[in-house]
Formats: structure tokens, sequence, C-alpha cells
């Protein structure tokens, strides 16, 4: 079982919350003792686990200077990751298949973003290709603010076999492309449903295109702005999706 750290409030929030077996040690800084922080001591303590404090500068090192909010903690890692011999089980937990598919996204502040968003709109899990592309990480954890505790990331190893698979068990690809002539809003979300967003400046690759039964645009008023961020994009799509299903709110975030 491997180690890894994480840092900030809502990330260990989120970890004691969801997985507080896997702690293994807490480091606050200590000078902070504010209301956020001493309410997860406070709960790290009733759970048994460990709690040092330390200076600024070993939370800096620790985390790799990032802004860690004044505390770190240390997990025993189990596979947080799913792979393609997991979508089937996934597929068939769910009602109306909902899924985020990043093609090569590769900031980590993107992904968790759009990990957060996924949670939020209901989504029932993310897929991404495994290479070539950011994965679970600290900075991911920490921007998604517990969602990547709760939503599956699916990390594949060839990303246009796992779309055409996806439509084999009849899923719709629905593909987010600036220059489609139809509007998100002339899309059936209401069908399982695979939204696939590419990377960074990139978009979609040629393969990934290809596969997609539909190309979507999110239309937008001739102002200068070109593009949007992946996640704000990726938002859009999946509550979209969630206004013409009507789902109640799930209480993911």
């Amino acid at each position: 079982m491997a180690e890894e750290l994480i840092h900030g409030v809502h990330a260990v929030a989120a970890v004691l919350k969801y997985e507080p077996e896997q702690l293994r040690g807490l480091w606050v800084e200590v000078q902070r003792r504010d209301a956020r922080i001493q309410a997860l001591l406070d709960e790290a303590a009733d759970r048994g686990v460990p709690i040092r404090p330390v200076n600024r500068a070993e939370l800096d090192r620790m985390s790799g200077g990032a802004r860690h909010q004044g505390i770190v903690a240390r997990l025993a890692v189990q596979q947080r990751t799913h792979d393609e011999a997991d979508l089937p089980t996934l597929l068939a937990a769910a009602g109306p298949a909902l899924l985020l598919v990043l093609d090569g996204v590769q900031d980590p502040h993107n992904l968790g973003a759009c990990l957060r968003g996924a949670a939020a709109a209901g989504a029932h899990a993310v897929i991404a290709p495994a290479d070539r592309a950011a994965g679970l990480n600290a900075t991911v954890r920490k921007v998604a603010c517990g969602a990547a505790e709760i939503i599956p990331f699916v990390a594949v190893t060839n990303l246009a076999r796992t779309l055409r698979e996806l439509r084999q068990q009849g899923l719709w690809i629905v593909g987010a492309a600036g220059e489609a002539d139809a509007s998100l809003y002339e899309v059936d979300f209401t069908l399982p449903t695979a939204i696939v967003l590419g990377a960074e400046e990139k978009g979609l690759r040629r393969l990934t295109r290809e596969v997609c039964d539909r190309l979507a645009r999110i239309p937008m008023v001739e102002n200068g702005v070109e593009s949007l961020n992946v996640s704000v994009a990726a938002g859009i799509f999946l509550f979209e999706a969630r206004r013409q299903r009507g789902v109640k709110n799930n209480g993911y975030i």
C-alpha cells in the first residue's frame, strides 16, 4: 500500500468524512488554531489519528510549496482510480448514465475543477486517458474540494476504444467542439450520455472526434471571447444535462 500527502482544509475534511481509515497522520501549523482547523483536529483526535504541530516551513516542504492552509495529511493509499474493467459495474449501478470524458486534460487544477463540477451535477464517473493527462494527486484533490473522494475517476489506456465500447453499451457520445453546427441546447441529454471535452487549447483529438455520435457547441456572444476553460465548459454541458433530466439535488457537494 502506497502513501500520499494531501493538503488543504477541504481535502483533509473530505478524507475524514469519506475515508478516515486511510489517514495515518496530520501535520498542522503551530500558529493555526482557527475554527475550521480546530474542528478537523478534534475529529481526527476522536478517530485516533496522530497530530503533529510543525512550523510553516515544514508544511511548505511537505506540500511542495503549495497553498496548504496550515494542514497536511498522510494517507495510506489503496487503489483510487478505476480502469476499463470497472465501467460495466459503474454503468449497471447508474440510471440513465451521465459520464464526463476528458480527452487529455493536463492541468491538475482543471481536472480538480472538472471533478467538482461532475460530482455537483450528479455525473456517475469521470473518464480520462491514463497517459499524457493529469491524474489524481494532492493538487487535484485540493481543488476538487472533496469530489475526488466521491465520484469515480476512471483512467483508461485507449480512450477511443473505451468510447466505442460505451457506444456498444448504449451510450450517446457527445463531443464539445466550438465549430459544431448544433448548440448543446439542441442535444437530448436524457439519453445515457458521455460528454467528451478536449484538452486545454487543443480540443478533441481526431480519433476521439471520429467516435462521437454528435458534436455540440456552447453558443457564445460575439465579444472576442473564443473559448472557455475546460472546467467551465464541462459545467455548462453537465448542468444542461441535469436540467433536462430534472434531477433533484443528490447531496454530493
